[in-house]
Protein backbone atom coordinates (compact mmCIF):
# COMPACT_ATOMS: atom_id res chain seq x y z
CA UNK A 1 0.00 0.00 0.00
CA UNK A 2 1.05 3.54 -0.68
CA UNK A 3 1.66 6.06 1.37
CA UNK A 4 -1.52 8.20 2.59
CA UNK A 5 -2.35 11.16 4.85
CA UNK A 6 -6.09 11.66 5.75
CA UNK A 7 -6.82 14.90 7.35
CA UNK A 8 -9.45 14.38 10.54
CA UNK A 9 -11.93 17.17 11.76
CA UNK A 10 -13.04 14.83 14.37
CA UNK A 11 -11.02 11.94 16.18
CA UNK A 12 -10.63 8.43 14.53
CA UNK A 13 -12.55 6.06 15.80
CA UNK A 14 -11.51 2.18 16.66
CA UNK A 15 -14.00 -0.75 15.82
CA UNK A 16 -12.38 -3.88 16.98
CA UNK A 17 -13.91 -7.23 16.03
CA UNK A 18 -13.40 -10.22 17.81
CA UNK A 19 -10.94 -13.07 16.96
CA UNK A 20 -7.43 -12.95 16.24
CA UNK A 21 -5.18 -12.23 13.17
CA UNK A 22 -3.26 -15.17 12.25
CA UNK A 23 -1.59 -14.81 9.16
CA UNK A 24 -2.60 -17.33 6.44
CA UNK A 25 0.07 -18.42 4.13
CA UNK A 26 3.30 -17.99 6.28
CA UNK A 27 4.73 -20.89 8.09
CA UNK A 28 4.55 -20.49 11.84
CA UNK A 29 7.82 -21.98 12.31
CA UNK A 30 9.08 -19.35 9.64
CA UNK A 31 7.65 -16.35 11.76
CA UNK A 32 9.08 -17.83 15.00
CA UNK A 33 12.50 -18.56 13.48
CA UNK A 34 12.81 -14.65 11.91
CA UNK A 35 11.00 -13.50 15.32
CA UNK A 36 14.37 -14.90 17.07
CA UNK A 37 16.29 -13.07 14.63
CA UNK A 38 14.46 -9.66 15.57
CA UNK A 39 15.30 -9.98 19.20
CA UNK A 40 19.05 -10.95 18.54
CA UNK A 41 19.17 -7.68 17.05
CA UNK A 42 17.08 -5.66 18.97
CA UNK A 43 17.39 -7.13 22.41
CA UNK A 44 14.26 -4.98 23.96
CA UNK A 45 11.45 -6.64 21.41
CA UNK A 46 8.84 -7.90 23.30
CA UNK A 47 5.87 -10.27 21.56
CA UNK A 48 2.86 -8.32 23.12
CA UNK A 49 -0.41 -8.17 21.79
CA UNK A 50 -1.27 -5.49 19.21
CA UNK A 51 -4.11 -4.96 16.97
CA UNK A 52 -3.86 -5.64 13.37
CA UNK A 53 -5.88 -2.64 10.83
CA UNK A 54 -8.40 -5.12 8.80
CA UNK A 55 -9.58 -1.39 6.62
CA UNK A 56 -10.57 1.86 7.36
CA UNK A 57 -13.98 3.49 6.26
CA UNK A 58 -14.37 7.44 6.82
CA UNK A 59 -17.56 7.72 8.90
CA UNK A 60 -18.96 11.25 7.93
CA UNK A 61 -18.09 14.89 9.06
CA UNK A 62 -14.31 15.04 8.54
CA UNK A 63 -13.93 11.22 10.73
CA UNK A 64 -12.36 7.71 10.26
CA UNK A 65 -13.32 4.31 11.40
CA UNK A 66 -10.42 1.74 11.94
CA UNK A 67 -11.40 -1.37 12.10
CA UNK A 68 -9.05 -3.60 13.88
CA UNK A 69 -8.48 -7.75 14.98
CA UNK A 70 -6.10 -8.28 17.99
CA UNK A 71 -2.64 -10.08 17.12
CA UNK A 72 0.41 -10.37 17.88
CA UNK A 73 3.91 -8.19 17.56
CA UNK A 74 6.29 -10.87 16.57
CA UNK A 75 3.91 -11.01 13.28
CA UNK A 76 4.83 -7.30 12.76
CA UNK A 77 8.40 -7.17 13.51
CA UNK A 78 9.48 -9.94 11.64
CA UNK A 79 8.94 -7.71 8.45
CA UNK A 80 12.50 -6.36 9.28
CA UNK A 81 13.96 -10.11 8.71
CA UNK A 82 12.18 -9.59 5.07
CA UNK A 83 9.32 -11.96 6.02
CA UNK A 84 5.92 -9.63 5.70
CA UNK A 85 2.58 -11.65 7.53
CA UNK A 86 0.24 -8.83 5.89
CA UNK A 87 -0.23 -7.62 9.53
CA UNK A 88 -0.25 -3.90 9.72
CA UNK A 89 -0.51 -2.56 13.06
CA UNK A 90 -1.63 0.95 14.48
CA UNK A 91 0.51 3.44 16.45
CA UNK A 92 0.01 7.16 17.43
CA UNK A 93 2.62 9.40 16.28
CA UNK A 94 2.57 13.63 17.27
CA UNK A 95 3.46 16.96 15.86
CA UNK A 96 4.59 18.52 19.27
CA UNK A 97 5.23 22.26 19.82
CA UNK A 98 7.68 23.34 22.55
CA UNK A 99 7.43 26.84 24.25
CA UNK A 100 8.60 29.38 21.73
CA UNK A 101 7.04 27.49 18.72
CA UNK A 102 10.15 25.03 18.40
CA UNK A 103 8.93 21.66 17.37
CA UNK A 104 10.03 18.39 19.54
CA UNK A 105 11.85 15.88 17.91
CA UNK A 106 13.95 12.92 18.75
CA UNK A 107 16.58 10.43 17.04
CA UNK A 108 15.57 6.71 17.11
CA UNK A 109 18.39 4.48 18.75
CA UNK A 110 20.28 2.27 16.80
CA UNK A 111 18.70 -0.71 18.46
CA UNK A 112 14.97 0.26 17.40
CA UNK A 113 12.55 -1.57 14.73
CA UNK A 114 12.15 1.11 12.09
CA UNK A 115 13.97 3.92 11.42
CA UNK A 116 17.41 3.77 13.65
CA UNK A 117 19.28 6.92 13.80
CA UNK A 118 16.66 8.73 12.10
CA UNK A 119 15.32 12.06 13.48
CA UNK A 120 11.21 11.31 14.02
CA UNK A 121 8.80 14.02 15.59
CA UNK A 122 8.49 12.99 19.41
CA UNK A 123 6.62 11.22 20.57
CA UNK A 124 5.82 7.95 18.69
CA UNK A 125 4.14 4.58 19.64
CA UNK A 126 1.96 1.43 18.95
CA UNK A 127 -0.84 1.29 19.81
CA UNK A 128 -2.09 -1.04 22.95
CA UNK A 129 -5.30 -3.01 22.61
CA UNK A 130 -7.90 -1.37 25.31
CA UNK A 131 -6.40 1.73 24.96
CA UNK A 132 -7.85 4.53 23.36
CA UNK A 133 -5.62 7.05 20.76
CA UNK A 134 -5.27 10.09 22.98
CA UNK A 135 -4.31 8.42 25.80
CA UNK A 136 -1.73 6.64 24.43
CA UNK A 137 0.01 9.51 22.95
CA UNK A 138 -0.03 11.34 26.24
CA UNK A 139 1.31 8.27 27.62
CA UNK A 140 4.04 7.76 24.96
CA UNK A 141 5.27 11.21 25.47
CA UNK A 142 6.08 11.05 29.38
CA UNK A 143 7.70 7.85 29.10
CA UNK A 144 9.71 8.56 25.80
CA UNK A 145 10.33 11.95 26.31
CA UNK A 146 9.54 12.93 29.82
CA UNK A 147 7.68 16.46 28.51
CA UNK A 148 4.01 17.04 30.22
CA UNK A 149 1.35 17.70 27.73
CA UNK A 150 -0.13 21.33 28.57
CA UNK A 151 -3.36 21.03 26.95
CA UNK A 152 -5.42 17.05 25.36
CA UNK A 153 -3.91 16.20 22.06
CA UNK A 154 -5.72 17.25 19.06
CA UNK A 155 -6.01 14.72 16.40
CA UNK A 156 -5.00 15.78 12.64
CA UNK A 157 -4.33 13.06 10.37
CA UNK A 158 -4.36 9.48 9.99
CA UNK A 159 -1.56 7.67 7.96
CA UNK A 160 -0.10 4.97 6.65
CA UNK A 161 3.46 4.76 6.95
CA UNK A 162 4.65 1.82 4.10
CA UNK A 163 7.99 1.83 5.62
CA UNK A 164 6.90 0.49 8.83
CA UNK A 165 3.90 -0.81 7.21
CA UNK A 166 1.78 0.70 9.82
CA UNK A 167 -1.52 3.24 10.28
CA UNK A 168 -0.74 6.00 12.55
CA UNK A 169 -3.13 8.51 14.36
CA UNK A 170 -1.48 12.32 13.76
CA UNK A 171 -1.88 14.83 16.82
CA UNK A 172 -0.81 18.14 17.62
CA UNK A 173 0.34 18.93 20.96
CA UNK A 174 1.49 21.65 23.02
CA UNK A 175 3.96 20.32 25.62
CA UNK A 176 6.64 21.95 28.03
CA UNK A 177 9.93 19.86 29.19
CA UNK A 178 11.05 17.90 32.43
CA UNK A 179 12.67 19.23 34.99
CA UNK A 180 15.18 16.29 34.49
CA UNK A 181 15.65 14.65 31.20
CA UNK A 182 14.36 11.29 31.04
CA UNK A 183 16.57 8.73 29.50
CA UNK A 184 14.72 6.23 26.68
CA UNK A 185 15.84 3.15 25.12
CA UNK A 186 14.00 3.77 21.72
CA UNK A 187 15.34 7.33 21.59
CA UNK A 188 19.08 8.54 22.32
CA UNK A 189 18.39 12.41 21.59
CA UNK A 190 15.53 13.79 22.28
CA UNK A 191 15.32 17.67 21.63
CA UNK A 192 13.30 21.18 20.93
CA UNK A 193 14.78 22.66 17.30
CA UNK A 194 13.29 25.21 15.56
CA UNK A 195 10.66 24.47 12.63
CA UNK A 196 12.47 22.99 9.64
CA UNK A 197 15.93 23.06 11.37
CA UNK A 198 16.43 19.38 11.98
CA UNK A 199 19.60 17.99 13.46
CA UNK A 200 19.79 15.54 11.30
CA UNK A 201 18.07 12.88 8.64
CA UNK A 202 14.32 12.65 8.96
CA UNK A 203 12.35 9.72 8.81
CA UNK A 204 10.00 9.16 5.70
CA UNK A 205 7.35 8.93 8.63
CA UNK A 206 8.40 12.65 9.46
CA UNK A 207 8.41 13.44 5.96
CA UNK A 208 5.08 12.24 5.05
CA UNK A 209 3.74 14.44 8.52
CA UNK A 210 5.29 17.51 7.04
CA UNK A 211 1.54 18.93 5.99
CA UNK A 212 0.30 18.61 9.63
CA UNK A 213 3.50 20.53 10.67
CA UNK A 214 2.59 22.96 7.86
CA UNK A 215 -1.34 23.34 8.75
CA UNK A 216 -0.13 23.97 12.55
CA UNK A 217 2.36 26.38 11.60
CA UNK A 218 -0.08 28.06 9.50
CA UNK A 219 -2.74 28.15 12.31
CA UNK A 220 -0.43 29.73 15.31
CA UNK A 221 0.63 32.76 12.56
CA UNK A 222 4.21 31.42 11.69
Amino acid sequence: MPARLIPLRRPAQLSVVEGRFVPEGVPLDAVDAAWERVRAAVPRAHDGPMLHVLGTSRNGHGGVTVHCVASSYRFHAVAREGLDTGMRPIGVKAVTFAPGGRVLVARRSAHTLNYPGRWEFAPAGTLEPGVVPGEMILRELREETGWSAQAPPVPRALMFDPVARSWEVVFALDAVPPAVPVESWECDRVQAVEPHAWPGELSDAAVQMMPVLEAELRARGR
